[in-house]
């Protein structure tokens, strides 16, 4: 036998806000008879340090308190490659405590990072606390954004990009720049006012106005360039809807946009004139310099609402003159130009990418459905206050999280499994219990979900941990037969759909990512005040192949904060 040992140069690479290294192990090649074991290396690593606090800003020209990450509104980018590991230490410098979710990051086994208040106990002020997580077999466009309190009202949100690795080969050529735009509307009473509404159970009502990544644009030729463009060039925009209650359409003057990628997927590259962007979605777009060089205007108006609300960001010709017309393209009107939108996505299958399962042999439509739920959602008063429900249960967080009451083994003195079936109730709007909402699943079990929409605005759902097949979005209810309109060969593979009013949606996906996972509302008011579960996949085997034990820095609350920490997973 013979042993040789080849020691990794470990690279560092620093900057001033992040610090990338590559982490090896030592790569043992052992060659016994002709057997030859190979030790993994680790993934590269990104470190973050994020400084939050409270700053005066006026995103629509008042006045008000923003949340900031490292004095800047929106937060820093993260930018990183698919399977590196991604470190963020954060520093609570607000007066309430603070958590981040990374919406669209699956957090493969590792449900102990995804920074809800279902999976954990909020950083206190003046503390800090580390999240450690792998954009695993990803790639794609994301984003964050705080999830406790009314925070996401406040700002506190920013792009989240995971590239595809140098020999993966990606669908269309290198753009001459990647621009992220992160469009949402936003009220101008502050987020304490606004939580102090809906804790008194009012609504939050209309929003104020619209902004791009933070500013309202003013749209008269006097605003600075937000985007610069060459003549003849084509550049990749990253559009997510970070918004709070309205859908969006993003159009630019004078230019077509190529669709190119959808929450993480390739897709086929369809032209478009404008995009019906939904809460909580993301789209990434070509779009070539081939007009006349002088300034044109990025327009985002609010969908689906009375009085559509507006904002614009300039971009730019370099070496152009002259500025942008004041003329503005038209938004489609109704949601039968939406739901064709829809319809004309398509997955890719013959682009590469970073997932478990690879573009193009994941036959979802082949699969046998093992369990369907149906979710209906419902809107009632509970002693006199607004409460938003999933079949008729209106979801509270408890002092412990869910996750940690159960991983701990008294989730029967924190919440009940299952309170709500695969169907909803009979009269399921009439009654609201108010309780933690949680729902078990079996691990692996391939399920078909069917969103249900019985009111008059739109919905947009959104599930922690995985990203699902959206088969169809029809208007009525829907029943077994619907199953004819499924598609069942190329429905573009993503983590949040949206339901038309009227109208139901279905998805399906395999549960293989053991954990507890938040099914939420991208409504903040709805989420807020209820329209969210959490889903526990549990794996049989409390194996280390399926989850990842309870990390050694997880804060503990509640009724868990001064408990023996149980046995560790194992092999």
């Amino acid at each position: 036998m013979t042993l040789r040992q080849e020691n990794l140069t470990k690279v560092s690479n620093k900057d001033t806000n992040m610090r990338s290294i590559n982490l090896f192990l030592t790569l043992i090649i052992s060659v016994l008879s002709t057997n030859v074991f190979v030790v993994k290396s680790e993934d590269p690593y990104l470190f973050y340090t994020w400084n939050v606090n409270y700053a005066t800003l006026s995103p629509l020209g008042v006045p008000q308190q923003v949340i900031q990450i490292n004095g800047q509104f929106p937060g820093p980018k993260i930018n990183c490659t698919s399977n590196n590991n991604i470190v963020v230490n954060v520093f609570n410098h607000l007066d309430e405590p603070l958590l981040f979710t990374w919406n669209g990051i699956q957090q493969r086994k590792n449900s102990w990072q995804d920074g809800t208040l279902g999976t954990n106990c909020p950083i206190q002020p003046g503390t800090n606390f580390t999240y450690h997580f792998q954009v695993k077999d990803q790639i794609g466009s994301y984003y964050y954004y705080p999830t406790t309190a009314l925070h996401r009202a406040a700002g506190g949100y920013g792009p989240l990009t995971v590239h595809s690795r140098d020999l993966i080969p990606v669908p269309f050529d290198r753009p001459e720049d990647d621009y992220t735009v992160l469009v949402g509307d936003w009220y101008s009473k502050g987020h304490s006012n606004l939580k102090k509404l809906m804790d008194g159970g009012r609504s939050l009502g209309r929003p104020d106005g619209l902004i791009i990544n933070g500013k309202s644009g003013k749209g008269d030729g006097k605003d600075e360039p937000m985007f610069n463009m060459i003549p003849g060039k084509v550049y990749r925009y990253r559009i997510c809807n970070v918004g709070m209650k309205n859908s969006i359409n993003a159009r630019i003057q004078g230019h077509a946009m190529k669709l190119v990628e959808v929450e993480g997927s390739h897709t086929v590259q369809n032209v478009y004139d404008s995009l019906d962007v939904h809460l909580g979605q993301c789209y990434s777009v070509l779009v070539t310099a081939d007009q006349a060089p002088k300034d044109y205007l990025f327009v985002a108006s609010t969908r689906f609402t009375k009085t559509p609300l507006t904002a614009t960001a300039t971009i730019r010709y370099v070496g152009g003159k002259g500025p942008a017309s004041a003329a503005l393209p038209e938004a489609p009107v109704g949601w039968a130009w939406s739901l064709n939108q829809f319809r004309s996505l398509r997955w890719n299958l013959t682009a590469s990418a970073a997932r478990p399962n690879p573009q193009g042999s994941y036959h979802y439509g082949k699969i046998n459905i093992t369990r369907t739920i149906k979710f209906v959602n419902s809107a009632g008063s509970v002693d006199g206050k607004l409460r938003y429900a999933v079949n008729g249960v209106s979801h509270i967080d408890p002092e412990t999280p869910v996750k940690l009451a159960e991983y701990f083994g008294i989730a029967n003195k924190v919440f009940k499994y299952s309170l709500i079936g695969d169907e909803p109730p009979s009269g399921a709007g009439d009654k609201i219990t108010v309780a933690p909402n949680v729902i078990q699943a079996i691990f692996r079990n391939f399920v078909e979900i069917i969103f249900e929409n019985h009111e008059k605005s739109v919905q947009s759902w959104h599930l922690d941990g995985y990203s699902f097949f959206p088969v169809a979005i029809e208007p009525g209810r829907w029943t077994p037969e619907k199953r004819t309109k499924y598609n069942l060969i190329d429905a573009v593979s993503r983590h949040t759909i949206h339901v038309y009013p009227k109208s139901w949606a279905a998805v399906m996906t395999t549960l293989d990512n053991a954990g507890m996972w938040n099914l939420r509302s991208m409504v903040l008011e709805r989420n807020y005040l209820g329209q969210q579960l959490f889903v526990s996949v549990l794996s049989p085997e409390h194996s280390l192949r399926d989850e990842y034990n309870m990390p050694d820095d997880t804060l503990l609350c509640g009724l868990v904060k001064n408990m023996p920490i149980p046995k560790p997973y194992s092999i």
